[in-house]
């Protein structure tokens, strides 16, 4: 989807995600010392504004202006401006600073598989040493086995081609698909989702 898309889909509704952190952010993240965080393709914000109110100062990246003001608005509404920071940019050309933060989170950020590896690559490599990277997206194998996600397989990717973009930067701690349930009008359902969470070197 091209940034005017994104911008169409944010517009259409007050939000499309939940205001709500992701669960699986708020379990993997448990017990880390706050510092700096930068929130790669963050959306409307509701990951980093929930940082924030945690103790994080976050730094938030996301192609589409629409997201990006509706993070701003939530971020105020929740009382955090002063500890979020928000730019509009295309993660296939932001070069974050190196070494300049203590927390990369990269949350169900799905473009071609083909242009993936530069983007995760200088995502870790804007850790400061012994910084915490961590992805959430959907797996390849929910197209076939899951329920919601993208519905192309070149928008899919799994923990194994993750870690070999960034296995010489990262020592990795958990890679893997998780399952994740996601309530229906048909009743629960089970999604797959790719994890990877690691250490910079």
């Amino acid at each position: 989807m091209t940034r005017a898309d994104w911008n169409r889909r944010y517009e259409a509704k007050e939000l499309i995600w939940s205001a709500s952190a992701n669960g699986t952010l708020v379990s993997e993240i448990s017990g880390l010392a706050c510092g700096r965080a930068l929130d790669l393709a963050g959306g409307e914000g509701r990951n980093a504004v929930w940082l924030a109110e945690k103790g994080w100062q976050v730094h938030v990246v996301d192609f589409a202006d629409e997201a990006i003001e509706k993070g701003k608005r939530l971020a105020a509404k929740r009382g955090v401006t002063d500890r979020i920071t928000f730019e509009t940019a295309d993660l296939t050309d932001y070069r974050p600073a190196p070494e300049a933060f203590d927390l990369v989170i990269m949350m169900y950020f799905h473009i071609p598989v083909a242009d993936l590896p530069p983007i995760f690559k200088r995502a870790a490599q804007a850790l400061v040493p012994s910084g915490t990277f961590l992805l959430v997206g959907h797996d390849a194998d929910n197209l076939a086995h899951g329920y919601g996600g993208p519905q192309r397989a070149d928008l899919l990717y799994n923990a194994d081609f993750v870690t070999s973009a960034t296995g010489d930067i990262l020592d990795v701690e958990k890679a893997g698909r998780i399952e994740r349930k996601v309530d229906t009008d048909e009743g629960v359902r089970i999604a797959y989702d790719c994890l990877v969470r690691g250490r910079r070197r």
